[in-house]
């Protein structure tokens, strides 16, 4: 290590213990809405299991930031009992199929990656200020990525080992991630500072008025994605008349231009004054494609989903890269906790009010629900134009 940056061999395997990281987290969600129903849960409860992901999040993300600026702690330690917490969610998933047990698992899937507050701020660490938002679009196309390669080899997965494999291949993977993490090396601060309390370092993350801003459109995006992509777009696949195999071609249509758009921010960043534009006419086009996605036609379903991967695929990268800038003025662990807290509950209350209304309709109003969560998006986009192009 030179300086604060990794060696060759050292990036390589950071990136690879953060694709272990992931597809512990993300191996079974492709089918896992399918699975839920087979073993004979109702949308609500469904709703409520695929929302409690978000659960631990929003708990533990923002006081865990805190918690950490106060303590001036090591980072990696944390990481590593995120992959502890994956190993008991695979293993409480492949186990058990009623719904309380099955809601810890996914509950336990939470505090994993409530866990990624620690793997943004090492891996921002070992890059200078002015190329925080390509580290961070760096790590979101890891993030996409990773779910690319898992929600591809999910179905075929189940398909050849049956549907607890992928559980148990959670839980290994989470065991080679950990063992991964260990060669890799923590920036630590070399000198001493006051230690400021606990209380203040949280009312100082508190009055970031842009930090709130820019993790509501954070929430709103997350919120997308949990209703269609990673909740409900392939049980709708499959309630058309679809086999569980056709859930491949849904991955591949949203999330190959999902991932390249990611990429491409981080070989091509964008100028500040234009993040007001690129985000604003995001959020426009993903509520236009997720409102004609309820069709029996599979063709106009994929490019749908094709069209809301590649607007997210904008949006997502961008935010966390200023939510990285910002914590580089200080408090860096509290702020990316604050936002990362915050846009949780878009991963909880997503799936949660779209199982409702699935319930009481059909599957269709989830989709609707999240055009109107994107369109959301732009007006509060717009009342932040100010702060945006600063």
């Amino acid at each position: 290590m030179k300086g604060n940056a990794l060696t060759g061999v050292q990036h390589l395997m950071f990136l690879a213990a953060i694709f272990c990281f992931w597809f512990a987290t993300y191996i079974y969600v492709p089918t896992f809405s399918v699975y839920l129903e087979r073993i004979d849960l109702v949308y609500s409860q469904i709703g409520v299991i695929l929302g409690a992901y978000g659960i631990t999040q929003i708990a533990l993300r923002w006081p865990l930031g805190v918690f950490l600026e106060w303590l001036s702690g090591r980072k990696k330690k944390w990481l590593m009992f995120g992959f502890l917490f994956a190993t008991l969610s695979g293993s409480i998933l492949a186990l058990f199929e009623t719904f309380t047990l099955v809601l810890v698992g996914r509950l336990l899937a939470g505090v994993t990656a409530s866990m990624w507050v620690m793997a943004t701020i090492m891996y921002g660490q070992y890059f200078p200020l002015h190329k925080s938002t390509q580290a961070m679009s760096t790590m979101q196309f890891m993030t996409v990525f990773t779910q690319f390669v898992s929600m591809v080899l999910c179905s075929l997965l189940i398909s050849w080992f049956g549907w607890d494999f992928p559980f148990w291949t959670a839980a290994a993977f989470s065991v080679v991630g950990a063992v991964l993490l260990l060669f890799i090396p923590e920036v630590v601060s070399g000198k001493e500072e006051e230690r400021t309390s606990f209380l203040r370092i949280f009312k100082q993350t508190m009055r970031m008025k842009e930090v709130w801003g820019i993790a509501s459109l954070s929430l709103i995006g997350h919120a997308v994605l949990f209703v269609t992509i990673f909740g409900f777009s392939p049980l709708y696949l499959v309630e058309l008349g679809y086999s569980e195999e056709m859930i491949t071609w849904l991955v591949f249509a949203f999330f190959i231009p999902h991932m390249f758009t990611s990429l491409g921010l981080a070989y091509a960043p964008v100028k500040e004054e234009h993040h007001f534009r690129i985000l604003w006419g995001s959020f426009i086009g993903a509520s236009i494609f997720l409102l004609f996605v309820p069709t029996s036609s599979l063709v106009l379903f994929l490019l749908m989903h094709a069209g809301a991967g590649f607007t997210l695929g904008m949006v997502l990268p961008m935010l966390l890269g200023r939510a990285a800038s910002l914590g580089n003025s200080g408090n860096g662990m509290a702020v990316m906790g604050m936002f990362q807290s915050l846009y949780a509950i878009g991963i909880f209350i997503g799936p949660y009010i779209s199982g409702e209304l699935a319930n009481v309709w059909n599957l269709d109003a989830t989709f609707y629900f999240a055009s109107f969560l994107a369109l959301t998006g732009a007006l509060i986009t717009f009342i932040m134009k100010k702060p945006l192009e600063r």
